[in-house]
């Protein structure tokens, strides 16, 4: 039985960026779109190169200082 309280990078489904095994990697084209857009939505700078894992923790801090959450869920469609 799993334990409804624990978030989901404790059960290892999310990992930390940091922990990455790509996460010195360069961002990717996404990634470098996004952050950009972010930022100027926060009026910040942000560095053009940074690696996957420094664009995906910029990326949340962005979202977390804009408001911008998450992006919705697609749903599924229904069966008649």
């Amino acid at each position: 039985m799993s334990d409804r309280n624990t978030t989901d990078s404790e059960n290892g489904t999310i990992k930390d960026p940091a922990e990455w095994t790509t996460g010195e990697e360069p961002m990717t084209g996404a990634q470098e779109s996004y952050v950009h857009t972010l930022a100027r939505k926060a009026g910040e700078d942000v560095p053009d190169e940074m690696t996957k894992a420094e664009a995906s923790m910029k990326i949340d801090e962005l979202r977390e200082k804009t408001g911008v959450g998450d992006p919705p869920k697609k749903r599924r469609a229904r069966k008649a």
